[in-house]
Order: C-alpha cells, then structure tokens, then sequence
C-alpha cells in the first residue's frame, strides 16, 4: 500500500530520478536507508518501473513536435501497430478510444520531415496533425 510519505518520494523522483538516497532522504525527512528501502520496494511491486532520460530534442536539432491522430484503415490496426515501431521519428504512440484508433507523438527536423513522415503514415490510414508549440509541466 502506498502512504502518503511513498508519495512524496514518487513526487522527488518524477523531477530528478538519480537524486541520491541521502538527498532524498532530506527532502521527505528520513534516513537515507529508510528512504531506499521505501523506494525498493516501490521498484519490487512494480510502482516504480523503470528510470529514463529527458531528452531536448531541440538541442539533436529536431525543431518540431507533433501529435498525429491515426484512423487506420478498415482492418489494418492490428498491422499498423506493429508497423509503427519502424520509424524512429515516433516517439510514444498509444492506441485509444474515439474516431482514431492511435494517437502518436512524433518528432523531425523540420516541416519537409514532418510531411514526409505524414506521407508514409497515410499509406496506413487518415492521420489529423497537430504541432506542440508549447510542453507545460503539470
């Protein structure tokens, strides 16, 4: 059962993942030991899952973000979601509810990219584009 102190330690991490053990501790008002066992055992039930890297793509010199809403076509989902692992310019793709079937976060150098991207999506189905202006940290 997660308690609000197993909270707070989720709320530390969310914003720096490699924060020590002793700084963690600090922040939440426990042991360094008490604070990585608390978090041991959040990665041994599967709370915690995994730790990554936030990457700006800008700086990779990839200047645009878009969200691409995908209808695949009548009897193709199954197949377009196997496809999409091959393009590396889709970073997360979750298939969901409503008139499209996947919503994709893709990022590319610039707006030629961006199309041909699009170009190849819509061998699969109707894509609706979207470019992210600006991310908002929530």
């Amino acid at each position: 059962m997660v308690d609000a102190i197993d909270m707070q330690i989720l709320d530390v991490l969310k914003d720096n993942a490699r924060v020590s053990f002793a700084e963690l501790g600090r922040r939440i008002d426990l042991s360094p030991s008490a604070a990585r066992e608390r978090v041991q055992k959040m990665e041994d039930v599967g709370i915690i899952q995994k730790y990554s890297v936030q990457i700006d793509q800008k700086k990779l010199g990839f200047e645009l973000e878009a969200f691409i809403l995908l209808k695949a076509f009548q009897g193709q989902l199954k197949y377009v979601l196997t496809k999409i692992k091959d393009f590396s310019e889709i970073k997360e793709a979750h298939r969901v509810t409503g008139s499209e079937n996947i919503h994709l976060k893709v990022v590319v150098k610039n707006q030629l990219s961006l199309q041909k991207l699009l170009d190849k999506l819509m061998e699969f189905g109707d894509t609706n584009t979207f470019l992210i202006l600006t991310k908002m940290d929530v």
